[in-house]
């Protein structure tokens, strides 16, 4: 008799004991499928944008590996070739959409090329997109995500920003007369302008539309715009702007903004920035180097010598 109030005590007591384990277990695995039906995965993007302490915001590719623009695309064109495309690999991502781009990108900046070489390549804001793949033992490989070796890269590499205020672009330099020119900016105020083949390197905005000075602006002082000359339909518009992202290899510290008529101007070495109205606002074009005559509108570029302040 007691052996068999044991016996019912001992399996009650067991019970007691493994009920809280039970209902543990199914818990654990409620929660678990819970989780599982709420887990979203990482996104991933096509093109994203990376962080620099030094470069601040730039594009990168789905796996952080940075992209470049090449300053000698100064059309939608990709002009590396050869030997230049084995250290410069061309950027891909046909499956860019609006859904897969990462936060302060926009779609419709984004475009395709084919290049001569027959191969697909992803443009920004018109620049052909590029990886950098130094040699390693003989054999180009893709840097490693996080990487940005190749910015400043012979003075025409750049990491591709999203937020350039400044671009350098190296092109010939051709004039509304239709002949080409080359400048000089050594001995002379302001640069002096000769008829014949050769790349120049000139500034540019972000979508590669050059950029132009007045050769008889003073220091901070435009000479040119009138009060009812200052909108985007003037011969030679304003470059209204007043923030400074340019390349690393230029100096930042160069660069200003001064008021016209309530616009804000950008202005390097103290000369104010201007378009051309007649370049349509269309990448390469540089039509107003030839007007009215050489060197009276002169691209801007890093050689100009300082405004004079009178």
């Amino acid at each position: 008799m007691y052996t068999q109030i044991a016996t019912i005590e001992k399996k009650a007591a067991i019970k007691a004991c493994l009920q809280p384990m039970i209902l543990l277990f199914f818990a654990a695995v409620w929660l678990s499928c819970h989780h599982k039906d709420d887990y979203t995965p990482p996104k991933t993007y096509a093109v994203q944008l990376q962080n620099n302490a030094a470069l601040g915001s730039y594009l990168a590719d789905k796996d952080g590996r940075t992209l470049y623009f090449f300053a000698s695309d100064s059309a939608t064109v990709n002009t590396c070739a050869g030997g230049c495309a084995l250290l410069w690999p061309v950027f891909n991502a046909p499956e860019i959409s609006a859904a897969n781009l990462g936060t302060g990108l926009n779609f419709s900046d984004f475009g395709q090329i084919t290049t001569a070489a027959g191969s697909q390549q992803t443009t920004y804001k018109g620049r052909p997109l590029y990886y950098y793949a130094p040699a390693s033992a003989g054999v180009n490989t893709p840097e490693a995500a996080g990487l940005t070796g190749g910015e400043a890269f012979g003075g025409v590499w750049f990491v591709a920003k999203p937020d350039y205020t400044i671009m350098l672009t190296r092109a010939q330099l051709v004039g509304k007369d239709t002949k080409k020119y080359t400048f000089d900016t050594t001995g002379t105020p302001t640069p002096t302008y000769t008829e014949s083949n050769g790349k120049s390197v000139y500034f540019t905005d972000a979508k590669g539309v050059a950029l132009y000075i007045f050769k008889p602006d003073k220091q901070n002082k435009n000479t040119y715009t009138s009060a009812t000359d200052v909108g985007k339909n003037a011969v030679w518009p304003i470059y209204e702007m007043d923030k400074i992202v340019v390349p690393s290899s230029l100096d930042k510290s160069l660069f200003g903004v001064i008021d016209v008529f309530g616009k804000k101007q950008l202005t390097y070495k103290g000369w104010p920035l201007y378009y051309y109205g007649d370049d349509a606002m269309v990448m390469g074009a540089t039509k107003g180097v030839s007007v009215p005559a050489p060197g009276v509108w002169p691209v801007a570029t890093r050689g100009l010598r300082t405004a004079p302040v009178q």
